[in-house]
Formats: structure tokens, C-alpha cells, sequence
């Protein structure tokens, strides 16, 4: 693998860690705000984020390369509502995607077939991603401060279960 194909996925793992911690701490405002079924999508979005971390690890390692450790920057932990964080993420996807779209760009400029397989999967997994942050941010939008909206919103935010989908578990 070449240096700079090598340097973009040590960059994006270390970039998925953070988005755990963004969503971990998001969970928490969630919940201290009363909302647990947020907290809850939130916090298996967080979980999410460090399987995807973990896995573009496995293949660094898996190609030879050796993965940089960074410094995880922490993550704001302060939101006005819902919406502010629901607005937060859908804007965060966006940059991740951005992240991404720029690896598969490298790695097709480099002819490093494998990393650019590998990567399409997360370029199809960025557009659900942006999709999900977009409908969620929409409703809490439309919903305003309607409190029995909201509730029934957090009701449903408190089915998600994450599953990993690079463990045959």
C-alpha cells in the first residue's frame, strides 16, 4: 500500500473513533435531557462508528501497514434540543462522507484496487448514513416542541440495535 493511501486510512480510523466519542457524548446530553430512546439510537451509532474504526484497522493490517495512533480530540458535549443534535450529526455525516469520497478518490488515482474495494463499502454505507441523519433531523423539525410528538419519536429511537456487520456473530 502505498504512503498516502496508507496515511488517509490511518487519518479516517482515528476520524471514526472520534465520531464514537461525538456520539457517545450526544448520547449522553440525550439522556440527561430526558430522552432515552435518542440516547439510545445515539449511543449505537456510537458503536457503530468504533466497528467501522475497528475494521478499516483490519485492513490496514491485512495490507502490510501499520496504524498511526492519534489523539482523539474530545467532543462537544453542550447541544441546545434535540434538533441541535440531530442537526449536529446530519452535519457531521456529511464531512465523514466527504472523508471517505476523498480515500475512494486516492485510491482509484493510485490504482490500489483493493483499498478502493474496500472502501466502496463504506461510500454506500455514508449514503444511508446522511439519509438516516437527514430523516431524523427533518422530523424533529417538523415536530417543534411538541411534547407528545417527541415522545413518540423517542419511542421509536429506543428500537435501534446496532449489529456489526463485520462479525459473523
Amino acid at each position: 500500500m502505498k504512503a498516502n493511501v496508507l496515511k488517509a486510512l490511518n487519518e479516517q480510523w482515528n476520524a471514526e473513533y472520534y465520531s464514537a466519542y461525538l456520539y457517545m457524548a450526544m448520547s449522553a446530553y440525550a439522556e440527561q435531557a430526558g430522552f432515552k430512546g435518542a440516547a439510545n439510537w445515539l449511543f449505537e451509532q456510537a458503536r457503530e462508528e468504533a466497528a467501522h474504526a475497528e475494521h478499516i484497522y483490519e485492513h490496514i493490517l491485512e495490507r502490510g501497514g501499520t496504524p498511526a495512533f492519534s489523539d482523539i480530540k474530545s467532543p462537544p458535549v453542550k447541544y441546545k434540543n434535540l434538533k441541535d443534535v440531530f442537526a449536529k450529526v446530519a452535519e457531521h455525516e456529511k464531512r465523514v462522507t466527504g472523508m471517505i469520497d476523498a480515500i475512494a478518490n486516492l485510491a482509484q488515482d493510485e490504482r490500489d484496487h483493493a483499498t478502493y474495494n474496500f472502501i466502496m463499502w463504506f461510500v454506500d454505507e455514508q449514503i444511508e448514513e446522511v439519509a438516516d441523519a437527514e430523516d431524523l433531523l427533518g422530523k424533529v423539525t417538523l415536530i417543534g416542541d411538541n411534547p407528545g410528538a417527541l415522545l413518540s419519536l423517542d419511542a421509536t429511537l429506543a428500537q435501534r440495535k446496532f449489529k456489526n456487520p463485520f462479525h459473523k456473530d
